[in-house]
C-alpha cells in the first residue's frame, strides 16, 4: 500500500512542483504586494481543471484568499486544508545567492521565497482537491481548500473571512500546511499584546530643572516587565510543555536633541499558556504600569492598549485531524513526533473561534531560510509528504 500510495504522489510531483513555480514567481509579501497576481494564477489552474472555487474578500472588501469547495456524495463532515500563498518580505536582497522570485529547481531543491512557507503546499492541496474532485460521490461531507493571504501580516484575513464566510461549511478540523518533515504541530502558546503609552513632562534637554523624561520612564518600565515573575511551567499539572513568555519588542519615543520627550510608546508581547492566560497577562502588565506610577508619577496615568489576543492551544494524539495525519505519516515509513509550538499561528485563530476548531500546524517538506535568506525547500520528500495529506484526507472523509 505505502509504495503504491508515494508511486501515485510520484506521478504529480512534476506538475505540482510546476504551480509552485508560478506562484514564487509572482512576489506576493504580507502587507507589501499587490496579492491579486498570485492567486490569479491559483484561479487560472483551477478553472483549467473545473474545480469549484471562489474569492474571499475581508469587511474592507479587499480580495484575502480563495476557497476550493470539494462537496462529497454522502453526508459527513467537512474538512479543510490551509496553505498561505503570501509570504514574508525579502529581507536583504543583496544577501541572498540568487533572486528571491527565481522560482527554480537546483539540485532536490525548490528555491525562492514561499517555496517553503507555503507556496508548494498551496501547490500540494490544489492537486489533492483535483484528485478527490474526479470521485467526489464516494467521499462522505468534504474538502475545503484555504489559499489565504494577509497570514505574514499577523492579520489573518483570508482565515478569518472563510470563519465568518454563511455560505461556507464550518470544518470539523483544518490541516494547515507549513512545513517540517519530522514533526506534526498539534499545538501553540497564545499570545496577548498591548501597546502601552507612557508620559511625561515636555522640557528643554539643558534646562537646570531636572526633567525625567518619559523614555527614562518607558525604560523603567521595561525593567519592571522584564523582572515580573511568569510561571515557570512545563511541569504545573496543565500538560503544556512551554512556558509564559514576556517581550518588549519595540519603544518609540522623543525626537531630536534640545526636547525631552513627552511621551513614549512600548509594544508587549506576552506568549500565554493555559496557566497564565490573557487575563493573567494583563493583570501583570496592569500592575507593572500601576507600579510605575506608583514610583515615578507623571503628568497622566500610564495607558494600557491591547491590540490583539489569540487562545493557547493543545490537541490531543487521538484528536482529530492530528490521528488521520500522523496514520498516514506512519503508513509512509516516516518517524514524526507530535509539538507545541512556541509561535502563534492560524491554529489560535481557529482554537478561539466559537467553541474551538481543531488544528495541526505545519508538516510538509524540509526546508531552509524560512522568514530568511536563500529560502529553499527539499523535493526529494515530496511524494511522501504528499501521500501523507492525500491519504489522511481521504481517511477523514471515510473513503471506501
Amino acid at each position: 500500500m505505502r509504495n503504491d500510495l508515494v508511486a501515485e504522489a510520484a506521478e504529480q510531483a512534476s506538475s505540482v512542483v510546476d504551480l509552485a513555480q508560478e506562484l514564487i514567481r509572482r512576489p506576493s509579501r504580507g502587507g507589501i504586494d499587490d496579492y491579486a497576481p498570485v492567486l490569479a494564477v491559483l484561479e487560472s489552474w483551477l478553472t483549467g481543471r473545473s474545480l469549484p472555487h471562489r474569492r474571499l474578500h475581508d469587511e474592507q472588501g479587499q480580495l484575502v484568499g480563495l476557497l476550493v469547495e470539494i462537496a462529497g456524495g454522502r453526508p459527513g463532515r467537512w474538512w479543510a486544508l490551509d496553505a498561505c500563498v503570501d509570504t514574508a518580505p525579502f529581507g536583504d536582497e543583496g544577501a541572498w545567492s540568487f533572486p528571491p522570485t527565481i522560482g527554480d529547481v537546483a539540485g532536490q531543491w525548490l528555491r525562492g521565497r514561499g517555496a517553503a512557507d507555503s507556496k508548494l503546499a498551496a501547490s500540494a492541496f490544489c492537486h489533492i482537491a483535483a484528485d478527490l474532485h474526479r470521485d467526489a460521490s464516494r467521499l462522505k461531507g468534504g474538502l475545503a481548500v484555504l489559499l489565504d493571504v494577509d497570514e505574514h501580516t499577523g492579520g489573518f484575513g483570508g482565515a478569518r473571512a472563510y470563519l465568518a464566510d454563511p455560505s461556507a461549511e464550518r470544518p470539523a478540523g483544518v490541516m494547515i500546511g507549513y512545513p517540517g518533515l519530522d514533526e506534526v504541530v498539534v499545538g501553540g502558546r497564545g499570545l496577548w499584546r498591548a501597546v502601552i503609552a507612557v508620559h511625561a513632562p515636555a522640557g528643554h534637554s539643558g534646562s537646570r530643572r531636572l526633567v525625567v523624561s518619559a523614555i527614562s520612564r518607558a525604560a523603567r518600565l521595561v525593567q519592571l516587565l522584564e523582572e515580573a515573575d511568569l510561571p515557570a511551567a512545563p511541569g504545573d499539572g496543565s500538560g503544556f510543555p512551554l512556558s509564559a513568555k514576556l517581550s518588549v519588542t519595540a519603544i518609540r519615543g522623543g525626537e531630536g536633541f534640545s526636547v525631552t520627550a513627552d511621551r513614549c510608546e512600548l509594544n508587549v508581547d506576552v506568549r500565554t499558556t493555559p496557566r497564565f492566560d490573557a487575563e493573567a497577562a494583563e493583570t501583570l502588565v496592569r500592575k507593572a504600569a500601576a507600579g510605575l506610577d506608583a514610583e515615578f508619577p507623571g503628568p497622566a496615568p500610564t495607558v494600557v492598549t491591547p491590540v490583539a489576543c489569540w487562545p493557547p492551544f493543545q490537541l490531543q494524539p487521538d484528536e482529530q485531524p492530528v490521528a488521520a495525519l500522523m496514520a498516514a505519516a506512519n503508513v509512509m515509513g516516516l518517524a514524526v513526533r507530535a509539538k507545541v509550538a512556541g509561535p502563534s499561528n492560524i491554529g489560535n485563530l481557529l482554537a478561539g473561534h466559537g467553541d474551538g476548531i481543531p488544528a495541526t500546524a505545519g508538516f510538509g517538506v524540509p526546508y531552509e531560510g524560512l522568514h530568511g535568506i536563500d529560502e529553499r525547500a527539499s523535493l526529494a520528500e515530496l511524494p511522501q509528504v504528499y501521500a501523507v495529506y492525500r491519504q489522511a484526507v481521504l481517511d477523514l472523509l471515510g473513503a471506501p
